[in-house]
C-alpha cells in the first residue's frame, strides 16, 4: 500500500469538505480524504481499528464534544494515519499548531486597515518631500542671489564708474 503524502492530500481535496482552521477539523480533513481515495467506507476502516464508527466519524468532523479526552483523541488519530499510511508526524504535529477559527470578514478587515494606513504613510511621505522640495527652492533662491550680489558687488568694483569716464 502506497503512503499518502501531504501535497496528495490537499491537492485532492474535495470541494463538499469544509475548510475550517481549527486543528481537528484539519486533521480530520486529512483523515477523511485519505479514507475516501483508499476506497474505505468509515464502518470499514473503524472496524479494522476496532473503534466506533461514531468516532471516526467525529474525528473527520472535528467534532469534539462527540470524542473522549484530548490524550484518547490524539491516540486515535496516531493509529487512523498509521492505518492509512498518511504522514503521522505531519498529523500529530498539526496537534501541537492550535489555530483559531478566522473569519472571512476579519481577513478583510485586517487587509483594508493595512491599506489604509499605507495609504496615510504614502500621503505623508509625499507631503514630506513637497515641503522638502519647497524648502531646497528657497534655500537655492537665497544662495543664487547672494551669489550673485557677491559677483555684482565685484563687478561693480572692477568696472570704471561713470564719474572717472566723463572727467577725462
Amino acid at each position: 500500500m502506497k503512503t499518502i503524502t501531504l501535497e496528495e492530500l490537499k491537492s485532492n481535496k474535495s470541494e463538499n469538505i469544509p475548510y475550517n482552521r481549527s486543528s481537528l477539523k484539519s486533521i480530520g480533513n486529512f483523515i477523511k480524504e485519505a479514507r475516501i481515495s483508499r476506497n474505505q467506507s468509515i464502518e470499514e476502516l473503524a472496524s479494522n481499528l476496532k473503534i466506533g464508527a461514531h468516532q471516526l466519524q467525529a474525528i473527520e468532523e472535528g467534532n469534539e464534544d462527540l470524542l473522549p479526552e484530548k490524550v484518547f483523541i490524539k491516540a486515535m488519530v496516531r493509529r487512523i494515519s498509521e492505518k492509512l499510511k498518511i504522514d503521522t508526524d505531519f498529523i500529530m504535529s498539526e496537534f501541537k499548531t492550535e489555530r483559531k477559527e478566522v473569519k472571512i470578514e476579519d481577513i478583510v478587515q485586517e487587509v483594508s486597515v493595512k491599506a489604509q494606513k499605507k495609504r496615510k504613510v504614502k500621503d505623508k511621505n509625499s507631503v514630506e518631500v513637497l515641503i522638502f522640495i519647497l524648502i531646497s527652492g528657497i534655500l537655492g533662491l537665497l544662495a543664487s542671489s547672494l551669489i550673485f550680489n557677491i559677483f555684482s558687488e565685484s563687478f561693480d568694483e572692477k568696472m570704471p564708474k561713470k564719474e572717472f569716464i566723463n572727467k577725462n
